[in-house]
């Protein structure tokens, strides 16, 4: 292996005995002379520093855990080790194992309405079907999705975009996802204020970014302050991304405030806005919905995102989109063409029907606020009477992201102590049957999400069982 001339970039070469190799950096054009026997250096291996004219070698151990007992390197990548998996999703399939194994838990913790898809809609995807619509679709999505898509955001959010401006995507999640990656380099800052959707700040990191948290208060109906959100903005910001109305939270986002926000994003040139609107037609009034992208100067930074899994029952259908400045909304399509290519040709014929049932989904999705409006009343109600519970009241979405906190600290029997919300969620799992999630997937340990994307029943009886797992608590002792 004498005199090798390397000019590309880094490579790694095996030189035997325990899985030792060279790792070379190739940046800068070198001619190395090996010795005949580097098998008996006690390395797992070398790296050969090119970034000065010395000719040094850099000794770097490998971990032993990156190889498996026959000897194969196992290890996995820097990104996807940084990425923590979701709770809400563990949670979920957890809590339906144990329904399959025959416990009767009572599920609130996925973010999924339990109405079906409207019957128009779904009868669109079954025509589609029965007329042969089942081959890929154009990268971006049809064209006819994409001109219901920008005739609605005109109608509904005062935005005006053209189909090449919006990327149809396999989910809401998918749309941000392409987002940040397209907008954010390594070191980039990512602003996320907490309570956040748990999916927000490991995007961050997948993209290489820093997500940089922005705690709320549940004494301010968990909405950021401008002050707080303009004293951490740095030359590194790239994104601000908040959802209203808000998952976890429920809280919505006033135009007065919005409007202060977007006078401090105007300030910094770099900083973008994903504004994630996803429940914008589960809203209670007197509460109203404000696309950010329609504020004064907002159109150019704002990259809108929307989908029909929650407004119109079609979780399974897996469709979202973004909307936004078309040298952005490109890159976001460029990702896409490389990850997964077009949308179902299926669900994007049922979308077309979804945004023709009328204003904000006409009266498929009213009937189905009125309900959750319903659950949400009650449930307000009920924890409210409670010693200790702390609640801001959802203004729009399915969720109560209620203060527990009083319970931590204490022992409870046959469990043990209860520390925080994780422990919490598990308690109650364990002892009143009902799966929640813990408000430290969402940012915010004080708290856990309840879901009332369930029938007023279900949640009559969860209601119940809760509070008799309370009781224990509430009179034991601080530990």
């Amino acid at each position: 292996m004498a005199n090798t001339l390397y000019n590309a970039t880094t490579c790694r070469i095996p030189i035997g005995g325990d899985h030792q190799c060279l790792a070379v950096n190739r940046n800068v054009s070198r001619s190395l002379s090996f010795c005949s026997n580097l098998t008996t250096l006690p390395l797992k291996a070398m790296e050969f520093n090119a970034g000065n004219h010395s000719g040094a070698i850099t000794v770097v151990k490998a971990a032993k855990s990156d190889f498996d007992e026959r000897g194969i390197d196992i290890s996995l990548s820097p990104r996807v080790n940084a990425v923590k998996p979701s709770k809400t999703v563990a949670i979920s399939d957890q809590a339906t194992a144990l329904v399959e194994a025959g416990v009767p838990v009572i599920r609130l913790a996925a973010g999924e309405p339990d109405f079906d898809t409207p019957a128009v809609v779904a009868e669109a995807g079954i025509n589609a079907i029965r007329e042969g619509y089942t081959r890929y679709t154009p990268n971006a999505g049809t064209l006819e999705l994409r001109q219901a898509i920008c005739h609605k955001l005109k109608e509904e959010n005062g935005i005006t975009y053209t189909p090449d401006q919006v990327v149809v995507s396999n989910g809401a999640k998918q749309s941000i996802a392409q987002a940040v990656l397209a907008v954010c380099s390594p070191g980039d800052e990512v602003i996320i204020p907490a309570p956040f959707w748990v999916s927000y700040p490991e995007m961050a990191r997948m993209a290489d970014a820093t997500p940089v948290i922005l705690p709320t208060s549940i004494s301010d109906n968990f909405l950021l302050d401008p002050k707080r959100l303009e004293s951490i903005i740095t030359e590194k910001s790239r994104l601000l991304i908040f959802c209203s109305p808000s998952n976890p939270t429920g809280s919505v986002y006033p135009k007065k405030l919005l409007e202060e926000i977007a006078q401090i994003v105007a300030k910094y040139p770099r900083l973008l806005v994903i504004s994630d609107e996803i429940y914008e037609n589960i809203i209670y009034a007197p509460a109203t919905h404000t696309s950010f992208a329609s504020l004064p100067g907002m159109w150019d930074r704002t990259l809108t995102v929307n989908g029909f899994s929650k407004s119109f029952a079609m979780t399974g259908w897996r469709l979202g989109y973004i909307a936004g400045p078309k040298h952005f909304v490109a890159a976001c399509g460029k990702i896409q063409s490389q990850f997964t290519s077009g949308a179902s040709s299926i669900s994007q014929k049922a979308a077309v029907a979804a945004l023709g049932l009328g204003y904000a989904g006409g009266e498929a999705v009213s009937t189905m606020v009125k309900a959750f409006r319903e659950r949400r009343d009650f449930l307000v109600k009920s924890f409210g009477e409670i010693e200790g519970v702390k609640i801001s009241e959802p203004q729009g979405a399915f969720y109560l992201f209620i203060d527990f906190s009083f319970c931590y600290g204490r022992e409870a029997e046959g469990f043990g102590k209860i520390e925080d919300s994780e422990s919490l969620c598990r308690y109650l799992l364990d002892k009143g049957q009902v799966a929640l999630v813990p408000g430290s997937a969402f940012g915010d340990d004080t708290c856990v999400r309840i879901s009332y994307a369930a029938s007023l029943t279900t949640l009559q009886a969860a209601v119940e069982r809760i509070k008799k797992a309370l009781i224990p608590l509430s009179s034991a002792a601080l530990v």
